[in-house]
């Protein structure tokens, strides 16, 4: 709906992210609040703003608006309170009053044209001057931007992120080639570009529209896992989304190598196309994994049997003989695999792993992907472990938020002679460029992990192509432990690989199916098991800390969008009075759990422990919110149950509500209940692995809800989505080669 009136009050202006809360006066004369982002507002001035009424729990009814147009400026009075308000930074309540008795209604049009004229008025020296018109003209490039952009359909918030991005120059930019703003703005993507440059008369088979469509395709199947795209599919793919024919299309791809954004390179025949930051990724990884393969690692001087006998008696454990080779092979090689499913001993071994070496003299080093898994090592081993990040002492690059940038490279190695990396399945391309790049030419690198999980979230499949191409050294756990065995979770996860059926429901056991017909009698179940039947069943169940309720998919009534929101509502409900945060089609509540869902280098975060400031909140942590506050538009978020990140109206956008996560999420995660819905997915995704996945998240209890006969569905469906990867077939390269 549409709001017109004049701006009669503001009660609340962040400069920083550009929130209002003010009054509007309507042309019934009647004083209705309003909320949103606004770029310089003025007292006075006619606004027509468009939006929707929603009621404040605490302020009650107010109109939040999406985007807005300006009528002229105000009058004299209208101007000095603008300028008292402290927006333009230089003019006080006294100075605004001395400039408008000088200039009246013309204030804006002086300092905006004739700016020196401000040296007319009392007080305003050149230093000032200077002050006053930078800050108001940053604010009129900002303001002109805003109001071209929602032309657009792009809101004030987006528009303050390209005015950051690009400055004065944003129009001009804009104009000159809008598919910059899907490489240079996050929340832009080709479409909007795309509908930008039809308004701005560009035509359809240009080549900066062409080159963003190639770049946006390869991108968009980054999502799916894959480095690179076959020539003849990249160029298929981008007539459809195109709409121009494919000999114009191959035309500009074939200069595109040139302009160092893409690698076209042929693999096993044909010619395949690798966004240019993949290809070094993939090439840097192959390459590091044969140097540190060959390296001449700092000798084991103590008998190796010895060593693990002594750091056996200390540890009070007694190795199998698959896990002896396993801690062998880690003295042995300068890089090995250690894979296995669950029950099988990996924690185990890495813990002797770590003694051993660090009783030998050694300087260890033990990581994981995400900050649960780190936290969980440091809880079985006694161990400090890191993320692999915080390993490589990441920083964030001021050019760019995506750009992530470590510390700890080539030319300045880690300290360690031996690293040990856990939840190895997790790693994509990029980051195991970045952790080879810094370990030293004699260190051991150990990857530990369960290769029959889901691949990584991001491109590439990187413990699976260096176990396939045969070069580097890999042990294969398979014996389940007698303790391990009493668990249905762990049996049943060995089935499930196998694919056999898993049991369930037998008594004082921890695996249960919960047999429903439809969405809607899924649903209720899967509430009712968080409020009131797994209290009785599991000691200090917690259902918003100790479950987790797990989906194949994000959409339809069993997705985590709706399960979230349902989940909410009984886990945590709006209570009268209680501040809340509305952001598009989300709520967010004090108390509720939430998900970083991209990497954000440069967010600041306090530890709440040691008071130590640092940066850096990465796609898939969780935490809690901890207060929302509305006068500063703000939501303050505990990661780790240490980590304080503060998120404001530009980076909200970056946290999804966090009851319910897709089972690619939960990944290098562990709870103590799962809860999995079984009902019919698109068969490519109903796989074997992705059930196998979600099980192995459960340490205490796993309670499926649903139909038995999508159950058996995805455990007899072994399909594993391919995933265009050159890795393998580079490292059998260099196999071949010696």
């Amino acid at each position: 709906m549409e709001l017109s009136g004049k701006l009669s009050e503001i009660i609340f202006y962040n400069k920083d992210n550009y929130y209002m809360v003010g009054e509007v006066r309507d042309k019934d004369g009647d004083e209705i609040t309003v909320v949103g982002n606004m770029i310089m507002p003025r007292l006075g001035c006619e606004y027509q703003l468009m939006g929707k009424m929603v009621i404040h729990p605490t302020y009650g009814e107010q109109f939040s608006f999406e985007s807005y147009e300006e009528a002229a400026p105000g009058d004299a009075e209208a101007i000095e309170a603008f300028l008292a308000s402290g927006s333009v930074k230089g003019i006080g309540k006294k100075m605004a009053a001395r400039i408008v008795e000088a200039f009246g209604e013309e204030t804006f049009e002086v300092i905006e044209k004739t700016p020196e004229r401000l040296l007319e008025v009392s007080g305003i020296g050149e230093k000032g001057l200077a002050r006053i018109t930078e800050s108001f003209s940053d604010m009129i490039e900002l303001r002109q931007l805003v109001m071209f952009l929602q032309k657009h359909g792009i809101s004030v918030s987006l528009a303050a992120k390209i005015h950051r991005q690009y400055g004065a120059d944003s129009i001009a930019k804009i104009e000159e080639n809008p598919y910059r703003l899907v490489d240079d703005v996050w929340g832009i993507g080709f479409k909007m570009a795309d509908a930008i440059a039809e308004k701005l008369g560009i035509e359809r088979d240009s080549d900066f529209r062409i080159e963003s469509g190639l770049k946006y395709i390869l991108t968009r199947e980054t999502g799916s896992g894959h480095t690179f795209l076959a020539t003849e599919e990249l160029i298929e793919e981008a007539g459809l989304v195109l709409n121009i024919d494919s000999v114009r299309i191959g035309e500009v791809l074939e200069n595109l190598p040139f302009k160092g954004q893409v690698r076209i390179e042929n693999l096993n025949g044909r010619n395949c196309v690798f966004l240019m930051g993949l290809y070094l990724a993939e090439t840097h990884v192959c390459k590091n994994l044969v140097r540190l393969n060959g390296g001449k690692q700092k000798a084991v001087m103590a008998d190796v049997e010895g060593l693990i006998a002594k750091t056996e008696a200390s540890l009070s454990i007694k190795l199998e003989a698959e896990q002896k080779n396993a801690v062998k092979t880690a003295c042995e090689n300068g890089v090995c695999v250690i894979t296995g499913g669950p029950g099988t001993g990996k924690t185990t071994i890495i813990n002797t792993i770590l003694r051993m070496f660090d009783e030998g003299g050694f300087n260890t080093a033990v990581a994981a992907p995400t900050g649960r898994a780190a936290k969980r090592i440091t809880e079985t081993s006694g161990y400090e472990a890191k993320t692999i990040h915080r390993l490589l002492e990441y920083s964030y690059d001021d050019d760019g938020r995506d750009f992530m940038s470590f510390s700890r490279n080539a030319d300045n190695p880690l300290d360690e002679d031996v690293i040990v990396i856990d939840e190895a399945s997790m790693i994509d391309i990029s980051l195991m460029d970045a952790l080879l790049r810094a370990v030293k030419a004699d260190a051991r690198l150990v990857l530990v992990g369960d290769a029959d999980q889901l691949p990584p979230v991001g491109a590439g499949n990187v413990l699976r192509d260096i176990i396939d191409s045969e070069i580097i050294t890999t042990v294969r756990l398979e014996k389940i432990f007698r303790q391990a065995e009493e668990s249905l979770i762990v049996v049943n996860a060995h089935r499930i690989n196998r694919g056999e059926n898993p049991y369930y429901n037998e008594k004082e056991k921890d695996f249960f199916f919960l047999k429903k017909n439809g969405a809607e009698e899924i649903v209720d179940t899967i509430k009712q098991l968080c409020t009131r039947r797994l209290g009785t069943f599991v000691e200090d169940f917690d259902p918003v800390r100790r479950c987790q309720v797990l989906s194949p998919v994000k959409k339809g009534p069993l997705g985590t969008a709706n399960l979230n929101a349902v989940l909410q509502e009984v886990l945590n409900p709006r209570l009268a009075g209680a501040p809340e945060k509305e952001f598009k089609n989300k709520v967010f509540r004090p108390g509720d759990k939430v998900m970083q869902v991209r990497n954000n280098y440069d967010m600041e975060w306090k530890n709440l422990k040691d008071m130590s400031d640092g940066k850096g909140v990465f796609n898939g942590d969780v935490g809690y919110i901890m207060n929302i506050d509305t006068e500063y538009n703000e939501v303050s978020v505990v990661f780790d149950e240490v980590r304080l990140a503060v998120y404001d109206a530009l980076t909200i956008d970056e946290l999804e509500l966090a009851y319910a996560v897709t089972v690619h999420k939960s990944q290098g995660s562990e709870y103590p209940v799962v809860i999995m819905p079984m009902m019919w997915i698109p068969p490519i995704m109903a796989t074997r692995n992705l059930f196998y996945t979600a099980v192995t998240r459960a340490k205490q209890l796993v309670v499926l809800v649903g139909n038995p006969a999508i159950m058996e569905m995805m455990v007899n469906n072994n399909t594993i989505a391919h995933r265009n990867s050159g890795l393998c077939d580079r490292l059998k390269v260099f196999l071949e080669y010696e």
